[in-house]
C-alpha cells in the first residue's frame, strides 16, 4: 500500500511548502515540506517546488515503511495514510512505543483513531495547528468507514503491493 493523493494533499497542507531554511517547532532546521536537513545537506540558494516534492517523495517512503513495518492488522487506505502522515510528522518511534498502535494492533480501530487525537501537543501545551493536523488525520481515518473496511489490505498485501524501488 502506499500513500494516496488525499494523503499526500494532507502533508502538503499541512507542512506548507517552504523556499528557504527555516527551523521548525522542535527547533530543526528544515526546508520544502517539512524536509529535516541532513548533516551533509546545504540549501544556501532555497529550494524549488519541484525539488521539495522530490525530497517530500522520499521522506514519504520511510514513512510508509514504517507503517508496514509496526501495523499487523488490516488497513484501508484512509487508514494508512493518516498513520504515514503521523509518521512523517512525529516519526515512526512515537508511533512504535504509542498506545496508538497497540490499540491498533489489537484490532480496536476506533480506539486507535481516537489515539490521534491526543498528539496535538507541542512544549506540553495544545498546538494549534497540531491540533487541525490530527483532527485532519481523524478524518481521513474514518472516511468511507465501512466501505474502506471491506477492502482493507492485511498487512502480507500491504507488502506485496509495495512495488521495489531501488535507494538513492
Amino acid at each position: 500500500m502506499q500513500l494516496s493523493i488525499n494523503g499526500l494533499d494532507l502533508i502538503k497542507k499541512s507542512e506548507g511548502f517552504r523556499d528557504r531554511v527555516y527551523r521548525d517547532v522542535a527547533g530543526f532546521p528544515t526546508i520544502g515540506y517539512g524536509h529535516l536537513i541532513k548533516p551533509a545537506e546545504s540549501f544556501p540558494d532555497g529550494i524549488a517546488e519541484p525539488q521539495a516534492a522530490a525530497i517530500l517523495a522520499c521522506d514519504v517512503q520511510g514513512a510508509e515503511q514504517a507503517v508496514t513495518r509496526l501495523v499487523k492488522v488490516a488497513l484501508t487506505q484512509g487508514q494508512f495514510d493518516a498513520l504515514v502522515d503521523f509518521c512523517f510528522n512525529l516519526g515512526a518511534g512515537r508511533l512504535a512505543s504509542s498506545t496508538l498502535l497497540r490499540e491498533l494492533n489489537a484490532g480496536h480501530h476506533n480506539a486507535a483513531a481516537q489515539q490521534l487525537l491526543a498528539w496535538d501537543h507541542a512544549g506540553g501545551v495544545v498546538n494549534a495547528g497540531l491540533k487541525a493536523r490530527r483532527q485532519a488525520e481523524f478524518e481521513l481515518w474514518a472516511g468511507g468507514t465501512e466501505e474502506n473496511r471491506a477492502n482493507a489490505k492485511p498487512p502480507a498485501e500491504i507488502t506485496a503491493s509495495r512495488p521495489k524501488t531501488n535507494a538513492a
